[in-house]
């Protein structure tokens, strides 16, 4: 099983920036996918951008080259670098990781918020 704890989150005014950081432990050797979704308030969970173990990244049409998510395999750790916020980024942000061969399995971490002010 693998555990996973996001932080970063916080209070920003339009235009700022926050790096989120997600950590993992447990059987970490049997990720292959790691990623960050969003949720806000009356609206559904979205993916916001995923990586591989050996880095090719996807990203939701919204960031618009605002956002960037890296991976660093020798601390279990993904990032998420947010810049240019805006008011409509606001959501709690959840990490994920995703094992494709078996066993499968999907984990996710307990959400960290981000809030935007204009």
């Amino acid at each position: 099983q693998v555990q996973l704890v996001e932080s970063g989150g916080g209070l920003v005014q339009s235009g700022g920036s926050l790096r989120l950081s997600c950590v993992a432990s447990g059987s970490i050797f049997r990720i292959d996918t790691m990623g960050w979704y969003r949720q806000a308030p009356g609206k559904q969970r979205e993916l916001v951008a995923d990586i591989t173990s050996s880095g090719s990244t996807k990203y939701a049409d919204f960031v618009k080259g605002r956002f960037t998510i890296s991976r660093d395999n020798a601390k279990n750790t993904v990032y998420l670098q947010m810049n240019s916020l805006k008011p409509e980024d606001t959501a709690v942000y959840h990490c994920n990781a995703v094992r494709l061969r078996y066993p499968a399995y999907t984990s996710w971490g307990q959400g960290t918020q981000v809030t935007v002010s204009s």
